[in-house]
């Protein structure tokens, strides 16, 4: 008996290569594949399991300073540069790509309390506690020469924030008042008073570049433009914010921290309420900084852990910590989106992936598309009860744990005190108020 078949010789279309890999005609018929879905869903499944697995975010540390970090630096188009500065006054020059530092030098009495680097990039500027504002060169200097600033000032009032224009040699910190300096000038071109004991931080907007927002100790936020004798815009908060941080993709919104484990985004156009509030960590809030897309923003806090939020969304979808880090004083997102660096007060730099299940280094193109692909299985099946918890859980450690909990109930607590309240006054005597809103204490114009 004989039986006709198809035979499909690969040597007369497959050309010969040193490895066996060859693509296979697929029909996509639907009718032919009745279990896709299943399927797709178990591939999801595996693909958020491996995730968590392969999630190992700590690279490695930066080891030099003799004290606690005070502040981070990121070079504006350099990206293996990063300058620190400690709460003994050290200043250092560090190259990332190989983990040392290039320069060391001290650089104030004081703790060093922000540190910027110029329109141009030849030079940075430190401050600090000694009333001093100083300028030196990015370039190290030449062998046998010692390290000396290229200029000083010696300022009137304390000093707790800088930020430099972005494009013109004009600078503004704040302490006691807020003053406006220009590079070749020792005293201040304009001061901004509005009856505030003190300012901790202060930030230029990186596209409207008159205008700068302030963190004042009256618990205000504090929007000046340098063109007016006087403030723009003021809002009161429940607590002092701590630090805040522009968005570098949407000029009207910035993210302050906050003293009350919050943090809260602004819209400037519209101050009454936050556009969103993110909370998750349970202690002050240190410090802020935006990622380069303007999508996501890190944060340090006092609980000693770094939290990664959306823009768009009221809790982290990461959360880092060690053993041995302690309170967290500064943070920086890398401008290739790639790493995060955090400095604390137990003298270490942390160098951290921002995902933390990412491989570093290249990939071949089957290796990126398998990735592609589980990135879309994950995104397609994220509402699914299984995964949805796969890829949420998180371990942190238990100071954390018990201080959620706390949390937790204090706030059902407030609410159904609140609740009853309504339920046993007269109608409208309660009003409903939003979460949002109900930080905000007043706004002045």
């Amino acid at each position: 008996m004989k039986v006709k078949i198809l035979t499909r010789n690969p040597d007369e279309y497959l050309r010969e290569t040193k490895r066996d890999i060859h693509k296979v005609p697929r029909n996509y018929d639907p009718a032919l594949h009745p279990f896709e879905a299943p399927r797709e869903y178990t591939r999801a499944l595996n693909s958020v399991k491996l995730e968590r697995v392969f999630a190992k975010p700590f690279i490695g540390c930066l080891e030099g300073h003799k004290d606690g970090v005070s502040v981070l630096c990121k070079h504006p188009t350099q990206l293996s540069t990063l300058i620190s500065g400690a709460f003994d006054g050290e200043v250092r020059v560090w190259n990332l790509a190989h983990g040392a530092s290039n320069r060391t030098f001290l650089a104030h009495d004081g703790i060093v309390r922000g540190i910027v680097f110029d329109a141009n990039n030849e030079h940075f500027i430190t401050i600090s506690d000694d009333k001093t504002i100083k300028m030196w060169k990015t370039e190290k200097p030449s062998f046998g020469e010692e390290e000396e600033p290229t200029n000083t000032i010696i300022s009137k009032t304390m000093i707790s924030g800088i930020s430099h224009h972005r494009t013109e040699p004009i600078f503004a910190t704040c302490g006691e008042v807020c003053h406006l300096w220009e590079e070749t000038r020792n005293e201040p071109i304009r001061t901004f008073k509005w009856g505030v004991d003190s300012l901790y931080d202060i930030k230029y907007n990186p596209i409207q570049s008159n205008l700068f927002a302030a963190c004042a100790s009256d618990r205000s936020i504090i929007l000046y433009d340098a063109r007016e004798t006087g403030p723009l815009r003021k809002v009161f908060m429940r607590l002092k914010s701590n630090k805040l941080s522009w968005n570098p993709m949407e000029a009207v919104t910035f993210t302050c921290a906050s003293e009350d484990y919050n943090l809260y985004t602004f819209d400037i156009r519209k101050l009454e309420t936050p556009v969103n509030v993110h909370r998750d960590h349970v202690q002050a809030v240190i410090d802020v900084d935006y990622s380069p897309t303007g999508k996501e923003f890190v944060s340090g806090s006092y609980d000693k852990s770094i939290r990664i939020f959306e823009c768009n969304k009221g809790h982290s979808r990461e959360v880092y910590h060690t053993k041995r880090m302690q309170r967290l004083t500064c943070t920086a997102w890398s401008l290739d989106n790639k790493y995060i660096i955090s400095g604390s007060d137990e003298m270490n730099i942390r160098v951290w992936k921002a995902r933390a299940s990412e491989k570093l280094g290249v990939l071949k193109p089957r290796e990126r598309a398998a990735l592609n692909y589980s990135e879309a299985l994950k995104e397609k099946f994220a509402a699914h009860p299984q995964v949805k918890r796969i890829a949420r859980h998180r371990q942190v450690p238990q100071h954390i744990y018990n201080a959620k909990a706390e949390l937790r109930t204090i706030r059902e607590k407030s609410k159904r005190k609140e609740s009853n309240r309504r339920a046993h006054s007269k109608f409208g005597a309660v009003p409903f108020v939003s979460e949002r809103q109900k930080h905000v204490v007043r706004r002045d114009m």
